[in-house]
């Protein structure tokens, strides 16, 4: 069996951001990268969004960007600005085809199906897959989305709605999520806080349907894009095996309480590119851990309190859209983690703060 350098196992967005940040400053030349990734072809299959807190690789993969965003409850609108950290959205096909062509060029890159046809023995392993025990008690972000044309112009594509509450919460959490890309090109999606063993839920395409029907008051559309997915609002188990280092989500770079993965990828790609020549001595890289204890607090909330979650998300944003953000993307300082904190429940907070893990 042929021997590398390095393995990637998995190449989807961690894997490629790696092999991508390593290719482009030339830390393969003399070193070989074999790419695990059963797909047969790559072709977009998801959006990536984020604030741009930090600048990566990836600017002309950028479908659009947006300053303004408004939050929604029954009754009540919030309208936002932050001119300072854009909302972007990632087109994955983009960002495929951008990768694959660079990787493509280097001979010394290889992309295998399986595992089983290589050998592992000697080379240093980042693992992308995460592994997932008893998944089914547990919280996930779970959502469909429908990228939607109209024959009218009736978006305005100036503003994000990042959280729409008024809808059906069936004893859970639940929330709409609209980015128009255009006058007339919106991605709309379907998201719940929940565990997946409420198959009730699982009408995504009705919900679609009957909020665009009777939310959006769109009636003649045509669907151009279909997406699905489900982010661990938990820890995978971590693989502890010799020469491996877990990278995407089974790294734990998918902050908990919000589902961001993207930037947090491409920050742990830059530091193991780095440090790739002492990478299996270097410290292990990972979220603040400031920010772990503060989501296991909100998660908390979250599982035991559903139907208070809204109006917590709602009053989230009574700070300042910059600390908001930075908060959300773990750029956050101690006074800007205390105007948050201060605008919470704050006797919910701590009652749970102070119950036992079960």
């Amino acid at each position: 069996m042929k021997e590398f350098d390095y393995i990637i196992i998995g190449g989807g967005c961690a894997g490629l951001s790696l092999a991508y940040e390593l290719e482009i400053h030339n830390k393969l030349r003399e070193k070989t990268l074999a790419i695990v990734e059963p797909r047969l072809e790559y072709k977009r299959d998801k959006t990536w969004s984020y604030w741009k807190t930090s600048d990566h690789n990836f600017k002309d993969c950028v479908k659009k960007n947006w300053t303004n965003f408004s939050v929604n409850m029954p009754g009540k609108t919030k309208f936002l600005e932050c001119n300072e950290f854009p909302y972007e959205t990632i087109d994955s096909g983009l960002f495929y085809e951008k990768i694959n062509n660079k990787l493509n060029k280097n001979k010394n890159i290889s992309f295998y199906k399986s595992s089983d046809e290589i050998s592992l023995s000697n080379a240093f392993v980042f693992n992308s897959v995460p592994i997932f025990h008893s998944k089914q008690d547990k919280l996930w972000q779970h959502f469909k989305g429908v990228e939607i044309e109209t024959k009218k112009n009736v978006f305005d594509e100036e503003i994000i709605n990042l959280m729409d509450f008024d809808c059906d919460q069936r004893d859970s959490i639940h929330f709409f999520y609209t980015l128009p890309y255009s006058k007339n090109k919106a991605l709309v999606e379907t998201t719940w806080l929940s565990k997946m063993t409420n198959d009730s839920q699982k009408d995504y395409d009705d919900q679609l349907q009957d909020y665009i029907k009777n939310h959006l008051n769109i009636k003649d559309y045509k669907i151009n894009y279909t997406e699905e997915g489900a982010i661990p609002l938990f820890y995978p188990t971590i693989s502890k095996e010799k020469n491996t280092i877990n990278i995407g989500t089974a790294g734990g770079m998918t902050r908990l309480s919000t589902g961001y993965t993207f930037l947090n990828i491409q920050e742990h790609s830059k530091y193991i590119r780095k440090n790739i020549q002492t990478i299996p001595e270097c410290k292990k890289y990972e979220i603040n851990k400031k920010y772990k204890f503060l989501d296991k607090i909100f998660l908390r909330v979250l599982q035991n309190h559903p139907n208070k979650m809204p109006h917590i998300f709602f009053s989230l944003f009574n700070n300042s859209p910059e600390n908001v953000i930075k908060f959300l993307s773990n750029k956050s300082n101690l006074l800007q983690d205390l105007s948050i904190i201060f605008r919470m429940p704050k006797w919910l907070f701590i009652k749970e703060l102070f119950k036992n893990d079960k």
